[in-house]
Formats: C-alpha cells, sequence, structure tokens
C-alpha cells in the first residue's frame, strides 16, 4: 500500500512510470468493492445473530471506503494526478484503520461465535462476488502479495469452496502466480 501511495505522489510531482502502479492500487479497490459486498450480505447477517450491532459500524466504515473508491476512480479517470494522489493516500488511511480493526475485532468474533459451517458458507458467499472473467486476473494479483502462510490459508478456504473440477482450474492460476513458491504450498497441503 505505501508503495502505492508513494507511486501516486510521484506521478502528482511529475515523475513518469507510475501508471502500472496505480492502476493496481485501482484494481485493489475493486477487489475491496467485492469484498465488502460479500462481508454484507454473508458476514454481517451471520454475525448479527451472535453479536448484534457489530456489523453496524462496519457498514458504515464500507460507506465511506465506497466514498474514496469513488473518488480515486474519478481523479485517476480524469488523469487529475494530484487529486489521484490525495485520494489514494485518504484511502489508504482509511482502508488501513478498517482493514487492522475487521482483524482485531470483527473476525475474531466471527473465529469464535460463528459455527464452522456457517463460516464457510459465509466465505463461498464472499468469494462468489468476483466476477468469474475476473478470477485469473484476481489470482494472479493478489497471490503474489501474500506470503505462504496468508496462501495456504487461502487455498485451503478455495479447496473447501469451490467445486473440484473449478478449484483444479483455480489451481493453476495459482501454481503459475506463486512460482518457486508452489513447492512449499505442496508441502503444506498435500491434496494440491
Amino acid at each position: 500500500m505505501k508503495s502505492i501511495d508513494t507511486a501516486a505522489l510521484d506521478s502528482a510531482r511529475g515523475k513518469e512510470g507510475f501508471a502500472t502502479t496505480i492502476e493496481r492500487f485501482r484494481f485493489l479497490n475493486e477487489v475491496l468493492v467485492w469484498h465488502a459486498h460479500g462481508e454484507e450480505i454473508a458476514v454481517f447477517p451471520v454475525l448479527d445473530k451472535v453479536a448484534p450491532q457489530v456489523a453496524e459500524a462496519y457498514l458504515k466504515d464500507h460507506r465511506g471506503l465506497d466514498l474514496a473508491y469513488d473518488t480515486l476512480s474519478q481523479s485517476y479517470s480524469a488523469n487529475d494526478l494530484l487529486q489521484t494522489a490525495r485520494a489514494t493516500a485518504a484511502f489508504r488511511f482509511h482502508l488501513k484503520m478498517h482493514l487492522d480493526k475487521e482483524d482485531t475485532h470483527l473476525y475474531r468474533i466471527f473465529k469464535e461465535r460463528v459455527p464452522l459451517a456457517e463460516q464457510a458458507r459465509a466465505v463461498s458467499i464472499i468469494a462468489s462476488q468476483i466476477p468469474q472473467e475476473r478470477f485469473p486476473e484476481f489470482v494472479a494479483w493478489i497471490f503474489p502479495l501474500m506470503g505462504n502462510n496468508d496462501r495456504e490459508n487461502m487455498i485451503r478456504i478455495m479447496q473447501a469452496a469451490i467445486p473440484a473440477a473449478d478449484f483444479s482450474r483455480a489451481k493453476e492460476l495459482i501454481k503459475k502466480a506463486v512460482g518457486n513458491d508452489w513447492d512449499e504450498l505442496t508441502r503444506r497441503i498435500p491434496t494440491l
């Protein structure tokens, strides 16, 4: 995130060669929109049953992130480098706080109080929010950004949530995205 923010600022200062980095951040924002929608339809209702009113604050965060995403998209589309840099910085600040809060609060409650079967169903719904035609792009983008612990967790979730024939295709995409780390992942997950 910091490198993307720096690239947007350098671009606003007149330096060239950062369009790919900024476009990558725009794609991150698309992913976050898919993820947030999945949380709203799958995680928040389940969480409301075991911890009423907890999801309400996160829903408000999502509306703020929606506004930040719209601002970033508009400034990026208009090629307004200064506004893009400002929007990137604001979005990064808001997103970091939101994701840290989710990890330390919302998902801790989700893991501790929601039955495993309901957790799996919710994660499957979140994953279904990724447009299927964009799935290869998503895998190629996200897997290089993660360490092997997160990759292992994501793969196990995908194995549980995706039909075997579809997972077989996803596996090939993951293998290509992780390169030399594939051997370590197959050691950790022998069913690959």
